[in-house]
């Protein structure tokens, strides 16, 4: 799933990012978030999705992604609806 909008990264950045869905073991499933623009400060970005989603998270460094966060379970409506939120609040308060 890709997140496009013109007005909410910076010039010059990525203006999409992605929200992948890895299915673990049994029900377990792991909610992916990259290509986050290098701007932003992920770890500041994962506090609220925690908060708000009742899941763990952490940023992790990916070889080819650079830093991604990943949540425990199947967060994909609610981190779309909160990143778009989330990124325009950073933007409009940097």
């Amino acid at each position: 799933m890709q997140i496009k909008s013109d007005d909410l990264l910076p010039a010059g950045t990525k203006d999409y990012i992605h929200i992948k869905i890895q299915q673990r073991n049994g029900r377990k499933t792991l909610t992916t978030v990259k290509e986050i623009a290098d701007n932003y400060d992920k770890k500041e970005l994962v506090k609220p999705f925690k908060k708000k989603f009742a899941c763990n998270g952490t940023v992790n460094e990916h070889p080819g992604y650079g830093e991604v966060i990943q949540l425990q379970s199947d967060q994909l409506k609610n981190t779309y609806a909160s990143s778009l939120e989330r990124l325009d609040r950073l933007r409009t308060t940097s």
